[in-house]
């Protein structure tokens, strides 16, 4: 057995790549599109990292989609958690638990999935402006 991909149901398609490509830094490996179906499937992963797989499925038909913290969250490790919430916050992302630990993050997509960000080998160091600032919203 070996596990493919994680599938997200997106209302944006280019609002989802904006998030998942230029902030969170996810590569594109596939895209395909289903006229006879009327949706897009776009396949993303992290840098040198193919073997796991996000999946954004995108209806072409407008959808209202409602999630809850029943999905979870996906989770992805960072060679530096500073340096990535930074990136994602000049790309307008709320940083709902900033990594005050130096060790874990929570963002959420324009689709309002939860995205879980951790240091990879030992915490950084606690650093400003990361260990003044409170969790915002839900994650």
């Amino acid at each position: 057995m070996k596990y493919l991909h994680t599938m997200v149901r997106v209302s944006d398609l280019e609002a989802a790549c904006r998030f998942y490509c230029d902030a969170l830094g996810l590569e594109e490996v596939d895209r395909k599109d289903y006229p006879q179906g009327r949706y897009t499937l776009v396949f993303l992963s992290a840098p040198g990292d193919a073997s796991a797989q996000v999946e954004l499925t995108y209806n072409w038909d407008p959808e209202a989609y409602t999630g809850g913290r029943n999905f979870g969250h996906l989770a992805y490790e960072v060679d530096d958690i500073y340096a990535t919430c930074q990136r994602l916050r000049d790309h307008g992302v709320t940083i709902n638990r900033p990594p005050r630990d130096g060790r874990m993050a929570f963002v959420r997509s324009p689709d309002n999935i939860s995205i879980e960000l951790l240091q990879r080998g030992g915490a950084k160091p606690p650093q400003e402006p990361w260990v003044s600032m409170s969790n915002t919203g839900s994650w």
